[in-house]
């Protein structure tokens, strides 16, 4: 079997660059070359701005400082994400990062929280999480998680995509990596085993490969328009397929969390930088105009834009082979998940790490494909079904695209949790599942399914005990929320980019 020695990244934008530079880190290039191939021409699409936890192991395993980063990228801190107008007009609910009290006596809080509603106590289960509490009063810090009295403040970030790949290229160049301008114009292919050997560019340049990583776009230069691996759609369960994106100035404090809000056809993001605020309006074509939503999104920004609205066209779902010969494919080459909960850059991260649990050193198997492509499918498979529970469970029919999918068809998977959830308070979490019990939990009961039991074992606690734990919950949540620091504050004292320009 052949050694993999020559790697060669197609495309850069955000999934390029932390590809190379996660590959040149951790395979070293002592004995791999990695050239990755880009055009000033093409562009990348460079519009996913907003991340989840995750992103903060990503950053350590590349050993960057964290300051650093975010003063690089323009970046902002996220506790999570607010949700308007989903389950109904009006409507108002937050998706944190950390957890809701404590899970006590073997099973989850969520279930004590039920038994304190059912007393008559208050039904906002923002109170017991502190990412919520700090979120909603525009506080953050990182702080050290040493006392158990307190509970943890858990991030991710905001940041400016383009400003990020050109971070991570500055890296990745420093470890070896070799960039490549110019535009593929041809794609060889070995004639026995139809294997990619090498690109041409177009001023006839032939970069050769062992191994080849397709970061290309919605394209799928080599993963698709080569291997022709199919795709499977997803569109009938998320039936979004247009976006519109535009920056505008920012205006007040930046916001600890991304705010998406329930329009006529879709939604809308805001993402708060330090330099700007970043929107987009996530439609369907069937029923708005493409025109029309430009003309939404512009009168819905809350500063003076910064540019046009840039559309872009996707279709909701992935390759059928991820990884098909000798090409992998990562970012919107492997498939599209609306940003909805933020998971694009988490995709990629996780086929990095994967890519890495099953690298060919000395040549590709069945085996090893096989094990990746399934693992992925399953990633992508868990995020599709706690993103269509957002669209699911809404009581609005207010326009066409809202009745449509509130009375959709939905995946068995997401029936048999709906109703687990629904009559035993139970979310069928699965170890190697992205989206734990709390996140379930907070998109539920915010989208309206609230369960109608609590488990037994919540019973079982005497009443002063119970009450005497959960005000001690509160407590800490209170304690630890009002020693922070405003997040603009928390910014300018750490991470304040040198190209930041305030309103």
């Amino acid at each position: 079997m052949k050694q993999i020695s020559k790697i060669v990244v197609v495309g850069g934008g955000t999934a390029g660059w932390m590809a190379a530079a996660a590959i040149s880190k951790l395979l070293g290039t002592r004995n791999h070359s990695i050239t990755l191939i880009e055009s000033d021409e093409i562009g990348t699409v460079g519009v996913g701005e907003a991340t989840i936890p995750m992103m903060q192991f990503f950053n350590k395993v590349l050993g960057l400082d964290e300051n650093v980063f975010m003063r690089e990228t323009n970046a902002t801190f996220k506790l999570g994400i607010r949700f308007m107008n989903w389950s109904a007009l009006g409507s108002d609910y937050f998706h944190p990062f950390g957890v809701y009290g404590v899970d006590m006596n073997g099973i989850g809080f969520l279930h004590y929280w039920k038994r304190f509603v059912e007393a008559g106590g208050s039904p906002d289960f923002g109170i017991f999480n502190a990412e919520t509490m700090a979120a909603r009063q525009n506080r953050f810090a990182r702080v050290p998680n040493d006392n158990p009295a307190l509970p943890a403040v858990n991030y991710a970030f905001h940041f400016d995509a383009a400003l990020y790949a050109r971070f991570l290229r500055r890296f990745g160049e420093a470890l070896g990596v070799v960039r490549q301008e110019g535009k593929i114009v041809d794609v060889a292919q070995d004639g026995g085993s139809g294997d990619i050997t090498s690109v041409t560019l177009s001023d006839g340049r032939v970069v050769e490969g062992d191994f080849f990583i397709d970061c290309s776009g919605f394209r799928g230069l080599l993963i698709e328009q080569t291997l022709k691996s199919g795709y499977e759609d997803w569109s009938k369960w998320l039936p979004c397929n247009r976006a519109v994106a535009v920056p505008c100035d920012k205006v007040g404090p930046a916001t600890p969390y991304t705010t998406s809000t329930a329009q006529e056809a879709g939604w809308q993001w805001r993402i708060p930088l330090q330099h700007r605020t970043g929107n987009g309006y996530v439609f369907c074509d069937a029923y708005l105009d493409e025109t029309k939503a430009s003309e939404l999104i512009l009168q819905r920004l809350d500063g003076k834009a910064q540019a046009e609205p840039r559309l872009l066209k996707f279709v909701t779902g992935h390759r059928k082979k991820m990884w098909n010969h000798n090409v992998v494919a990562m970012g919107l080459s492997s498939g599209f998940l609306e940003p909805l909960e933020s998971t694009s850059i988490y995709l990629v991260q996780a086929a990095i790490s994967k890519l890495m649990t099953y690298f060919p050193k000395d040549g590709i198997s069945d085996h090893q494909r096989d094990h990746f492509n399934q693992e992925m499918l399953t990633e992508y498979t868990n995020v599709k079904d706690f993103l269509i529970a957002h669209y699911k469970l809404t009581t609005r029919e207010d326009t066409p695209f809202w009745a449509y999918c509130k009375h959709m068809d939905i995946p068995d998977s997401l029936k048999d949790r709906l109703e687990s959830f629904k009559r035993h308070g139970l979310t069928l979490v699965r170890h190697e599942e992205l989206f734990k019990e709390a996140s379930w939990f907070a998109v539920l009961v915010g989208q309206g399914l609230a369960p109608q039991a609590h488990h037994p074992v919540a019973d079982v606690m005497a009443e002063e005990e119970f009450r005497y734990r959960l005000s001690r919950i509160r407590e800490g949540v209170t304690a630890r929320v009002g020693g922070l620091p405003s997040h603009e504050q928390h910014v300018a004292q750490s991470c304040a980019s040198l190209q930041r320009i305030d309103a």
